[in-house]
């Protein structure tokens, strides 16, 4: 399988989860569009537009660096029109920036919640919505959002409301385009069965321990590349867990993707219970065999 040649434009990819995706697709040859807002060195998150481009070009990729706020409508519509022009098209489209804030209705400040809103569910919206015309173009285009399943369980809620509605609204977005664009492109969302070692796991659930208990971003990366290798007009409307996706495709190891060795993994919200883990898998003192 190989991505050799196609044209990826993906939202928040000058770090973590996004970034890996990059890297990934870039090893077969493919174009990159890194579309973010981050020009200049963060204080206190690593990567840049420009340090996550250069490493696309390393790893055997081309890449086109854009600086973009998901928010602001033209310039989204701009960078979109940029990569098609680059490239020659866009084949695939990654929703993967997002704000997260999980506090109490009562402590959510009203703009921290408009940024979650804005940037999560709003851009995830008009990113796709721009991206449709040139995806129509692509022999086999997919857009994917990393989002979780639509399991409205309260539990998600409480104590979260403002950044599970956002999160919630990602999946939302997924669940109508798979239909307004079945047979013509595919809409899937893939989700983490367990927390990903990336400095926004750090910050929100607790420092080094947790990032000891993570999986390592290549593990989303692996499935994202399987997703893009399905027949778009058959495979949509997919709400994808990591492992148990991958397992389908044959995988078997999952230990390579351990952030460190030995830690017991640490599982993310959102998760239902069903898939379950792939056999043999231990997650927070729980095993599914």
């Amino acid at each position: 399988m190989s991505l050799k040649g196609k044209t990826l434009f993906i939202t928040g990819a000058s770090r973590g989860i996004g970034l890996a995706m990059a890297l990934r697709a870039a090893r077969d040859g493919a174009n990159i569009a890194i579309a973010a807002k981050t020009d200049t060195p963060h204080p206190k998150l690593e990567g840049t537009i420009h340090t996550a481009a250069e490493a696309i070009e390393k790893a055997g990729g081309r890449a086109l660096p854009l600086v973009v706020d998901v928010r602001d409508e033209a310039a989204v519509k701009d960078a979109i029109d940029q990569t098609a022009a680059r490239f020659g098209g866009i084949d695939i489209v990654i929703n993967n920036a997002s704000a997260v804030a999980r506090t109490s209705v009562a402590d959510t400040d009203m703009k921290r919640y408009d940024l979650m809103q804005s940037i999560n569910t709003r851009g995830t919206f008009m990113v796709s919505k721009y991206a449709i015309p040139h995806l129509e173009k692509a022999p086999n285009p997919h857009i994917l959002m990393n989002s979780p399943p639509l399991d409205m369980q309260e539990k998600w809620f409480a104590g979260s409301t403002g950044y599970s509605i956002a999160k919630f609204g990602m999946s939302l977005v997924v669940l109508g385009l798979a239909g307004e664009l079945r047979g013509r492109i595919a809409v899937n969302a893939l989700w983490p069965r367990v927390t990903i070692a990336t400095a926004a796991i750090k910050n929100l659930l607790g420092g080094d321990r947790v990032m000891r208990m993570s999986r390592t971003p290549e593990i989303m990366a692996d499935a994202a590349h399987a997703i893009f290798h399905k027949p778009a007009k058959t495979f949509t409307g997919q709400f994808l867990i990591d492992d148990t996706f991958l397992a389908g495709e044959g995988i078997t190891d999952f230990e390579k993707y351990r952030a460190e060795p030995g830690e017991p993994l640490a599982g993310t919200f959102f998760v239902p219970d069903h898939p379950p883990a792939p056999a043999g898998v231990e997650i927070a003192g729980k095993r599914w065999d």
